[in-house]
């Protein structure tokens, strides 16, 4: 008897799970499609003008928000260093294009160096 009650109440936590977490389960399904393919084959990849306007339109939907973060992560590391370095964060922040790259760029108007600011103004500005 006790069989059959520990059966059924495990079936009955597996119907549940089932219901309330598909999405979830159906995610660690599709891990192959949480990357693209391009940036996983080489992540300093140069985009051409003509690309860089397709790209952008894209590029909301089509990363995950592990890379979004790993993104966030590494233009905050880059934001710290020389002027090349935020000018490569800026880069990245437009290859992102997603507003949560909006401190940073608001930290970029406070620059002292020209072409970061006009860079920064530039890109806030698509927000709008």
């Amino acid at each position: 008897m006790l069989n059959f009650f520990s059966i059924v109440l495990i079936i009955l936590i597996i119907f549940f799970i089932v219901i309330f977490k598909k999405k979830n389960i159906f995610n660690a399904f599709n891990k192959k499609k949480l990357y693209p393919i391009k940036e996983m084959c080489n992540e300093n990849n140069i985009i051409t003008s003509s690309e860089k306007i397709n790209h952008n339109q894209n590029s909301a939907n089509k990363y995950s928000e592990f890379y979004k973060r790993k993104l966030k992560e590494k233009m905050n590391s880059l934001f710290k260093g020389s002027a090349e370095d935020k000018l490569k964060a800026l880069n990245l922040a437009e290859e992102l294009a997603d507003k949560s790259t909006l401190p940073i760029l608001k930290k970029g108007l406070k620059e002292m160096n020209l072409q970061i600011v006009e860079r920064s103004a530039a890109l806030i500005r698509k927000f709008k």
